[in-house]
C-alpha cells in the first residue's frame, strides 16, 4: 500500500490539521474509512497502552494475525486489515493534538465542523470513490454521532463502536451525578499527546518523527492551548447550551448506523449506543451488542468481518449480504461468560415480558405482586455505607434478562437532596456473585443506574416506563422527611439466570465496589474496584453536608416501590 504522512487539511479558519493516508498502491477510486481524535496517530497502540495491547494479544489473538501490526494505533482500524480490500484509511489528528496545531476542545462544535471539513476533502480526493464511512472506538465513535447531525454530503455510513452520544446523560453526568472520569482520562490520554510536547513526547515508531510536532512548547504555552474539560463540566452541572452542543440532534442523523455496544460499558458507552440506536433518524440502522473488553472485539475477527460487511454494503456496493441482515444482533450473555449469538427484530426486544418487582422493607425481598399490595414498611440507610439489597428468592428456571431496566421508588431523605446508586446484582447458589469482565473493569456487576433525587423531574415526551428520561434542568430540592417519587433509569443488560441463582436489586449511596481485587489498566489513573473509571467522588459535587445523609425506602401500600425487568421468553 502507499503511506502519506501528515497530509494537510485546511479548515475554514486557516488551523492545517495533518493526516495519515494509507491506500491501494494500484490507481482507482476506493471507499473512505476516516477517523478524527486526540490520540496522536503517531503513537503506537504498543506504546500507548501496553496492558491493554498485552490482554488482547493474549485473550484474541486473531487481532494481530494477518498484519504486521507497525501501524497499530489505539481504537482505529488496521490498514493492512482494510486497504487489500479496496478502502482507503484516512487517520487524522484532531485539532490541538498529535501532529495537528490549534487549541484542544474536545467534543466542541469547532471539533465537530473540523470532522465534517475533514469529511468533505476525503470524498472529493482523487483516489476516493466519494463515500466515506467512519469507524473507531470511543472518542472515534462518540463525535460519530455528533458529525453526522451536521450531514456532511459524502458522509455516507456509521460504525459507532461503543460510543457515547448525549454528553451529560451519557458521558459528564449519570442521573445528574458527575462523574470524575473526564478530569483523569484529559490528564491521562489528551494532554500527553497535545500538539506541541516535541521533543517531550512520543514518536512515530515507523517514521522516526516526532508524533507531537517538531516544536516544543512550554508548559505555559501548552496550557494556553487546551480548554479545561474538567473546570467546563463542573461550570454546568445542568443540561444546558454547553451539554447541548455536544450532543447529537437526533432528526438529523440519517445516515446508515451500525451501532455496536458493550454490556459490561455502564459508566460510559452503553447508554448511547441503546439509545442512539432508538433516536437516530436513519432509515437504515442496526444495533449489536457484545461483551468483552472496550477495544479487543473491534480488532478481532468478528469485529471486522462485521464491519466490512456492513461498509462494503454501504460504501463499495457489494453483495456482502448486509441487505438481509437483522436489525438487532445480540451476543446474549451467561453466568460462565459465555455467548451465544442471536438476531431479534427490535430494541427492546419485541417478546419482551416486562416483569414488576415489589419491594418489600418489612423482610427485604422483591417479588411479583399477585393481589394486594404489601402492608406499607420502610427501611433507612446510611449514604456512606452499604446500602440495603432487596432479594427475590432463588429462580426455580432458567429466565433471560434482556434489554433496559427501570425502578421507582419512593424515597424520603435527611437532608435537602440524595444520590441514588442502583445495581442489579445476581448470586450463584454458594453465595457468590456473578460479575463480568466489563469494557474496562474485570469485576463488573451485571447493571446499573444513577439518579440525583432533585432531578426527578421526567421529559414526559421522551420517557417509556422501561425509560425513565429526566430533563435535567428544573432541580428541586427536597424537604428533610418527605417521601418522593422517583423513577431511575437502569442501564441495559443482558443475562440467562440458570435456576437456583438469586436476582438482587441493591441501593445505596455511593459508588458500587467488588470485594475481589482491583485491577489495573496503563492508561487510567485509578484503581478498578468495579466501576472501572467512572466515579462520582468529587466533593464540590457531592458535599458532604447534603449527600452523606440518610436516605428512607418507602415501600408497600401507596408507595409501591418496584423494579422492572425485562424477562425475555425462550
Amino acid at each position: 500500500m502507499i503511506v502519506e504522512w501528515d497530509v494537510p487539511i485546511e479548515t475554514d479558519d486557516g488551523v492545517v490539521l495533518r493526516a495519515d493516508v494509507f491506500r491501494p498502491d494500484t490507481p482507482g477510486r476506493y471507499p473512505v474509512v476516516l477517523t478524527y481524535g486526540p490520540y496522536a496517530k503517531g503513537l503506537s497502540f504498543q506504546e500507548g497502552y501496553p496492558s491493554a495491547w498485552n490482554k488482547m494479544a493474549a485473550e484474541h489473538p486473531d487481532a494481530l494475525e494477518g498484519s504486521s501490526n507497525v501501524y497499530q494505533a489505539w481504537e482505529v482500524v488496521d490498514p493492512e486489515k482494510w486497504v487489500p480490500d479496496g478502502y482507503v484509511c484516512v487517520r487524522v489528528d484532531s485539532r490541538g493534538a498529535g501532529a495537528s496545531p490549534g487549541v484542544i476542545d474536545c467534543f466542541s462544535p469547532r471539533e465537530t465542523r473540523d470532522y465534517y471539513e475533514c469529511v468533505e476533502w476525503a470524498g472529493t480526493q482523487e483516489w476516493s470513490n466519494g463515500k466515506v464511512g467512519l469507524n473507531g472506538i470511543s472518542y472515534f465513535a462518540m463525535n460519530q454521532w455528533h458529525v453526522a447531525s451536521l450531514q456532511p454530503p459524502h458522509l455516507a455510513a456509521i460504525i459507532v463502536w461503543e460510543g457515547a452520544a448525549d454528553w451529560y446523560r451519557d458521558a459528564t453526568h449519570h442521573g445528574g451525578i458527575r462523574t470524575t472520569f473526564w478530569d483523569n482520562w484529559y490528564g491521562m490520554q489528551v494532554t500527553t499527546v497535545q500538539h506541541g510536547l516535541g521533543e517531550n513526547g512520543p514518536r512515530n515508531p515507523v517514521t522516526g518523527a516526532l508524533a507531537t510536532g517538531s516544536a516544543t512548547l512550554t508548559e505555559e504555552e501548552l496550557a494556553a492551548n487546551r480548554a479545561d474539560l474538567g473546570g467546563s463540566i463542573q461550570a454546568h452541572p445542568l443540561d444546558d447550551a454547553y451539554h447541548r452542543d455536544r450532543s447529537p440532534v437526533w432528526d438529523r442523523v440519517t445516515v446508515p448506523v451500525l451501532s455496536a455496544g458493550n454490556w459490561g460499558g455502564q459508566g460510559l458507552h452503553l447508554r448511547g449506543n441503546t439509545y442512539g440506536y432508538l433516536r437516530a433518524a436513519s432509515e437504515h440502522k442496526w444495533l449489536e451488542m457484545h461483551g468483552d473488553t472496550h477495544w479487543s472485539l473491534f480488532y478481532a475477527d468478528y469485529g471486522v468481518d462485521l464491519q466490512k460487511r456492513f461498509f462494503g454494503h454501504f460504501l463499495a456496493g457489494q453483495d456482502t449480504g448486509w441487505a438481509k441482515q437483522p436489525p438487532v444482533q445480540l451476543q446474549v450473555r451467561h453466568v460462565d461468560a459465555t455467548f451465544t449469538p442471536r438476531f431479534e427484530e427490535g430494541w427492546p426486544i419485541p417478546r419482551t415480558r416486562w416483569t414488576r418487582l415489589f419491594l418489600d422493607a418489612a423482610d427485604l425481598s422483591l417479588g411479583e405482586s399477585l393481589g394486594e399490595p404489601s402492608a406499607p414498611a420502610q427501611v433507612t440507610y446510611e449514604a456512606t455505607g452499604r446500602g440495603v439489597q432487596f432479594e427475590l428468592p432463588a429462580l426455580t428456571e432458567e429466565t433471560e434478562i434482556t434489554g433496559p431496566l427501570a425502578a421507582k421508588l419512593f424515597v424520603s431523605s435527611s437532608t435537602s437532596d440524595a444520590d441514588l446508586f442502583l445495581v442489579v446484582r445476581v448470586f450463584d447458589p454458594a453465595g457468590e456473585e456473578v460479575a463480568f469482565q466489563g469494557a474496562l473493569d474485570p469485576h463488573t456487576p451485571v447493571a446499573q443506574g444513577w439518579l440525583r433525587a432533585s432531578h426527578r423531574e421526567l421529559d414526559a415526551e421522551l420517557s417509556q416506563p422501561w425509560l425513565p428520561v429526566h430533563t435535567h434542568t428544573n432541580p428541586e430540592l427536597l424537604v428533610p422527611g418527605e417521601i418522593y417519587e422517583l423513577d431511575v433509569e437502569i442501564l441495559p443488560t443482558c443475562l440467562a439466570v440458570p435456576a437456583g441463582y438469586r436476582i438482587v436489586l441493591e441501593v445505596r449511596g455511593r459508588d458500587y465496589e467488588h470485594d475481589k481485587p482491583a485491577g489495573h489498566l496503563s492508561n487510567l489513573r485509578n484503581p478498578l474496584k468495579g466501576c472501572g473509571p467512572f466515579l462520582h467522588d468529587d466533593p464540590r459535587d457531592r458535599p458532604a453536608e447534603v449527600f452523606h445523609n440518610e436516605v428512607t425506602l418507602h415501600t408497600g401500600g401507596d408507595h409501591a416501590s418496584h423494579l422492572l425487568l425485562p424477562v425475555v421468553p425462550a
